[in-house]
């Protein structure tokens, strides 16, 4: 594939900006007809906004786009489609309740005199599916009837009924199992043989190099390079995306010598665990007192392995036992009173609530375990507040502030503050230090290895690898859902780390 051809999209320069955030720093990106064509990078690295100022979603605040050689403006999802850029999302955004027909051609039904064609749309609809998905499925039967893999392609179809020129396929693989992605990725061959040109996001390393002929990285809203598939080594995408290349990683070993070696016997152990659709069955286990961290791209299947473990999803397959006895977890309630803590990635939505004060944020999960009819005393929160508030250095120390008015490190350490109360056996930490600053952050890796001394357990999922390196005795690095590779001791290092991330 040369470079010498006309691009079917072009997007110069592409700056966009929120208020606070600069999204998009003048990126640049390219696609050719007939090419799958991956956008790689990490949680904040300008994917989205991209997407969705291209589609229209939002309006660029500098830079060009051209589509088939012409300059064009788009304002809205409409015109996108209009021009010729078709999306499908993750969630597939059709409507259930209807059939299939009337999903590909809903507000573009064929018509006489008012009414609907239905023998006519459902003839069209039955052959777009079968000549350009090679699906042959009952076009009057209601989509919900049929597997996530089937709405996705009934989502391209409707797409492509459009004289798309553009296909974009947003994390289309997110919800289908091997032999449904190998069905998807067919129909993406025969598309792009076609000459249709395939935007395809995704997290799954092994995706990428199966059906993509280029690849375009982003890193913090800024264009990183443009690379053929065949040419870039797994290592050296991994390198892109997180930003450090190998040499600049600064070895950091855990002092361990004034430490309490962790039990060898396990506190929690999971054999086999697994859920279809989320992660693949695999064994980990956690002793008392030791800090494990689970290491890999977004979208791996970290925060899937802390959902099972914390019982906020249901294993379908396999075991989880405890050194004290029995095994299994029914929900979160049951983890909290087995001494399992779990601090979200998502502080905003599955953390903090915004219109309680820091006080009340502190006590949340102690009364939650106590049951509402056990209350406990104002007194009482306000010494448990204001214990603490100093103990993590939370600022402003105002246990009545409230907490949405806290900046994003101190927010975190009121969850911190909160599943602390509960003196937990295990504590599972996801991406506990995102978004904040270098002093809150020094603070919470301090306050992990101090836990971990006084015979606490720790999980930590970090996207940041230096981080992970720091504070954890063992990583269990997972790739594409599921974890390959358990790495400890003198082989703890950057290189293996990312080795075993990229695989191949």
């Amino acid at each position: 594939m040369t470079n010498d051809r006309t691009p079917m999209l072009q997007m110069k320069g592409i700056r966009k900006s929120f208020p606070g955030v600069r999204a998009l720093k003048g990126v640049d990106f390219r696609l050719f007809p007939g090419e799958v064509h991956a956008l790689m990078g990490e949680n904040g690295a300008g994917k989205s906004t991209l997407i969705k100022a291209l589609t229209g979603v939002y309006s660029v605040d500098e830079g060009t786009v051209h589509l088939d050689g012409s300059p064009i403006r788009i304002h809205s999802p409409q015109e996108s489609q209009a021009a010729g850029i078709s999306t499908v999302y993750q969630e597939v955004n059709l409507c259930p309740n209807l059939t299939v027909a009337e999903n590909i051609f809903i507000g573009r039904e064929p018509r006489k005199l008012g009414r609907i064609r239905w023998k006519e749309m459902n003839r069209a609809a039955s052959a777009l599916l079968a000549d350009r998905m090679q699906l042959h499925i009952d076009v009057t039967r209601n989509l919900e009837s049929y597997s996530v893999a089937v709405q996705q392609l009934v989502a391209i179809a409707r797409a492509l009924s459009i004289s798309a020129k553009v296909l974009i396929l947003d994390e289309p693989t997110s919800s289908l199992d091997r032999n449904e992605v190998q069905q998807l990725f067919a129909i993406m061959r025969k598309l792009k043989n076609e000459g249709l040109a395939i935007l395809f996001v995704t997290h799954f390393l092994d995706q990428v190099y199966e059906i993509s002929d280029r690849i375009t990285i982003l890193r913090n809203g800024e264009f990183v390079g443009e690379y053929m598939a065949a040419e870039l080594p797994r290592i050296e995408l991994v390198s892109r995306m997180i930003g450090k290349e190998l040499h600049a990683f600064e070895e950091k070993a855990r002092a361990s010598s004034d430490r309490k070696a962790a039990s060898d016997a396990p506190w929690i152990e999971a054999a086999g665990l697994g859920r279809k659709g989320a992660i693949e069955p695999f064994d980990l286990s956690i002793s008392e007192g030791e800090v494990v961290g689970l290491a890999g791209l977004l979208g791996s299947g970290r925060t899937e392995v802390a959902r099972l473990l914390f019982g906020a999803d249901k294993a379908d397959e396999g075991k989880l036992t405890f050194a004290a006895g029995g095994d299994g977890l029914r929900s979160p309630r049951h983890a909290i009173s087995r001494g399992i803590a779990f601090c979200s990635e998502n502080r905003k939505t599955e953390g903090i609530i915004d219109e309680l004060t820091v006080r009340e944020n502190i006590v949340l999960a102690l009364q939650a375990s106590r049951g509402w009819f056990r209350t406990i005393s104002r007194k009482k929160q306000d010494e448990i507040a204001d214990e603490y508030i100093k103990a993590l250095n939370i600022n402003p120390p105002n246990p009545e502030h409230l907490v949405k008015n806290l900046s994003g490190g101190n927010q975190q350490k009121v969850i911190l503050a909160r599943w602390l109360l509960t003196q937990p056996k295990l504590l599972i930490l996801d991406e506990p230090t995102r978004g904040i600053d270098i002093g809150a952050k020094a603070d919470i890796q301090k306050l992990v290895l101090s836990l971990s001394e006084q015979g606490m357990s720790v999980l930590f999922i970090s996207s940041e690898l230096e981080e992970v390196l720091r504070v954890c005795e063992r990583i269990a690095v997972l790739r594409d859902r599921r974890i390959v590779k358990e790495i400890a001791g003198e082989d703890m290092n950057s290189h293996n780390v990312m080795q075993a991330i990229a695989g191949g």
